[in-house]
């Protein structure tokens, strides 16, 4: 890398012409401080040619019912200012070469009035209608401002104009589109040629991607939309290539460097255990047994992940590692999210382990002194060979004898910096991390791709699928009439409230209100318990347990018994506002039912017109805009509930909806943000990243050699807060 031209190019944007000192602090306000900061600030979205139609043409797609958005390029011939019964109208009269057409808004007149003015030309997109008079135009269009000079090209040569994100910051030093795109013109003209490449040349010729230089250019300035493609997969696979670096550089962190140690099966302790379990493994946890037992037997480190949906067994199969490292003289432990599941864990492997000389022990933050002080000191003296725990196990004071396998469960809700806290109590231990929400492919070849993976797709053989509804309001009589008449066949029933409390600002359903009125009403026949978050572990601990043991018929609760509560004879799930809750917690919630043998429910409430209408309408991803996703998200969650039972299904729409850093928390695992490539839609050029970076380390692991420095550079000067993940074991 040439010293002389990254100084020029870490110079502050004040040098640059349009910009000075004033400005400079506005750009660095929202992420720019430096000269190639700026040549990256790229475009959000383009004016195609491709998309644009006269107004003429417009006038006959509406005339033969079109009903689609249009885009129109005009020049502001007259501004009209005009009440219209209680609102203010505010119109603007604009022509092309072709005819005239309207735009027209009923509110936010005092912007308006400032923005347009005779004689400036803009690109309007919005919906065509045709007045009374037979007159166009386009109601609260989206417009963005051009001069007549790119007016003039755009419709000449077909040239596409860029648009940049204009933050607040940006408008106070009355920068507008025109004045940046300008400013930004001016970098890339002057400092394009700077740019050092940061890819391979064997990697841009083997995948025939642009070099730097010409794909920075055609981002802000493209030549063509052919052109604007080539530069955009560039920038996605430079991204999604770095990230996999990482993956990678982990990966051989964990398995190569760590010194590992071998555990064998060395008695009958795992057979003699699953003699004694009252049913048969299903093959899907066999063949993640078989999977984990080989990587226990080898002397590189394990670091697995199993998934599986809820109630497939993951944790009978985590049971059984214990036992392995038992039979090798280690110790094991298991970290669950919350106090209330880690109990859950502790209880059923005592039971379950009964009848063998093993010692289980439970470390909790709102355990009493005494407890705590005992568990710690068996712990440490060796006397407690299996360890089940919550974010406790990872504190200063917790010292293990000989700790050698790790268990996370529900591990995307430990960030990678607390996982590695526990980790690091043992010398290079085998890790196994679990997750009930099914991660998508394109996820689990990056935030997870470090992993091996095991996957559990099958269910216990006794399981019903669990038949899920959305209902309205409406219906909430008939639906506890259902549970009133289930309870006479042993049915217990879960109804969720998303709120504990009443609360003023959200018209929401609270749990203590409702759990009065129904005390007193439809369910004044049934007994009733209650659990929320604001109760004490202990107190919920009782709650659950008087569940379990038939002491109430119905329990009401929030969400917190969302995550690996156990109770068979639960088969009834009611979650009210349904439409408040995102996809992964609607599908743990649906799993806290049809635990046992019986057919189980889930139903979905909401306002009864929303219910109604979701229920009579079919979404299609396909055929389905961005725009229209974004509107419609709330009733594609519902739909998908009803459509879906598998979690990998589920999984995959929510990785759309939300996106994979909303999903896993990719700031929370140590990942950069994703700025260009869509792992959802970019999952080609996502395997093909992952297949060379992966291959550059396998041969080049510490990437000394001389075609592998400019990785190693970019690496250090891009990803240098990201590196620290590469290295957390």
């Amino acid at each position: 890398m040439n010293t002389n031209t990254e100084n020029i190019l870490q110079q502050s944007t004040k040098f640059i012409k349009s910009i000075g000192p004033k400005r400079a602090e506005s750009f660095q306000k929202i992420g720019i401080a430096t000269i190639k900061d700026l040549l990256f600030f790229f475009p959000s979205r383009y004016l195609d040619r491709s998309t644009i139609a006269s107004a003429a043409k417009i006038y006959g797609y509406v005339l033969n019912g079109f009903e689609g958005e249009v885009t129109i390029i005009g020049k502001v011939e007259d501004i009209e200012k005009r009440r219209f019964g209680s609102k203010e109208l505010f119109k603007v009269k604009m022509r092309d070469a072709s005819g005239f057409f309207d735009c027209i808004w009923f509110n936010g007149t005092k912007y308006l009035q400032n923005v347009f003015s005779q004689g400036t030309y803009y690109a309007v997109s919005g919906k065509p209608a045709l007045t009374k008079y037979g007159h166009l135009q386009l109601v609260h269009p989206d417009f963005d401002r051009i001069t007549e000079d790119e007016s003039q090209k755009f419709l000449n040569t077909g040239k596409i104009i860029p648009f940049y994100r204009l933050s607040k910051e940006l408008r106070t030093t009355n920068l507008g589109d025109m004045s940046l795109r300008k400013i930004v013109s001016s970098a890339v003209e002057q400092y394009a040629d700077y740019l050092t490449e940061t890819l391979p040349e064997s990697t841009l010729k083997e995948d025939q991607l642009m070099g730097i230089i010409e794909a920075l250019k055609n981002i802000h300035s493209p030549e063509s939309r052919e052109k604007l493609d080539k530069a955009l997969k560039r920038f996605k696979f430079e991204e999604l290539f770095f990230i996999e670096m990482l993956v990678a550089l982990r990966k051989y962190n964990l398995r190569d460097l760590l010194p590992g140690f071998s555990m064998k099966v060395k008695s009958s302790l795992v057979r003699d255990f699953l003699k004694t379990l009252p049913f048969e493994l299903t093959k899907g946890q066999l063949n993640a047994l078989s999977e984990i037992r080989r990587d226990m037997e080898s002397i590189k480190p394990m670091n697995r992940l199993l998934q599986g949906d809820v109630g497939s067994g993951k944790t009978i199969v985590a049971l059984i590692a214990m036992l392995i490292a038992k039979d090798n003289a280690f110790q094991s432990v298991l970290m669950a999210p919350t106090e209330i599941l880690a109990d859950q864990h502790y209880k059923n492997f005592t039971r379950l382990l009964k009848d063998f000389d093993i010692s289980v022990s439970l470390l909790l933050g709102g355990q009493k002194k005494s407890d705590k002080r005992q568990n710690l000191q068996d712990i440490e003296q060796n006397k407690s060979d299996i360890i089940i725990g919550t974010h406790a196990l990872f504190e200063e004071n917790v010292t293990f004898n000989n700790l050698g396998l790790v268990i996370i469960d529900e591990q995307h809700r430990f960030g990678v910096v607390q996982r590695s806290k526990l980790v690091t109590k043992g010398v290079a231990p085998d890790v196994l991390v679990m997750t009930a929400t099914p991660i998508p492919r394109t996820l689990s070849m990056t935030v997870y791709g470090d992993l091996d993976i095991s996957i559990i797709n099958q269910m216990p053989k006794n399981r019903k699928p669990i038949k899920t509804f959305l209902r309205g309001d409406g219906m909430l009589p008939k639906i506890y009439d259902f549970i009133v008449e289930k309870k006479k066949v042993g049915y217990q029933s879960f109804i969720i409230y998303p709120l504990v409390k009443d609360s003023e600002k959200l018209d929401l359903k609270a749990a203590e209100t409702h759990f009065e009125e129904l005390n007193k009403s439809y369910l004044s026949s049934l007994s009733l318990g209650m659990v929320h978050g604001q109760m004490s572990w202990q107190e919920k601990e009782d709650v659950m347990k008087d569940f379990a043991n038939k002491k109430y018929d119905v329990l009401i609760a929030t969400s917190v018994i969302e995550v690996g509560i156990d109770v068979p004879d639960a088969n009834i799930i009611v979650i009210n506002n349904s439409d408040r809750f995102g996809l992964s917690q609607l599908h743990q919630l649906r799993g806290r039912v049809g635990r046992g043998d019986k057919q189980a429910y889930c139903i979905l409430v909401t306002d009864d017109s929303y219910a109604s209408k979701t229920n009579s309408t079919s979404f299609n991803f396909e055929y389905l805009s961005n725009d229209q996703i974004e509107k419609n998200k709330t009733a594609i969650r519902l739909q998908t509930m009803v459509n879906y039972l598998s979690g990998f299904d589920i999984a995959e729409v929510d990785l759309k909806l939300r996106g994979p850093g909303d999903i896993f928390g990719t700031k929370q695992s140590g990942f950069p943000e994703f700025k260009y490539a869509d792992i959802t839609k970019d999952t080609d050029l996502l395997i093909r990243a992952k297949s060379a970076a992966f291959k550059i380390i396998e041969y080049d692991p510490k990437l000394t050699l001389p075609e592998n420095k400019l990785i190693r550079e970019a690496l250090i000067e891009n990803y240098k807060d990201n590196l620290d993940y590469a290295k957390i074991a």
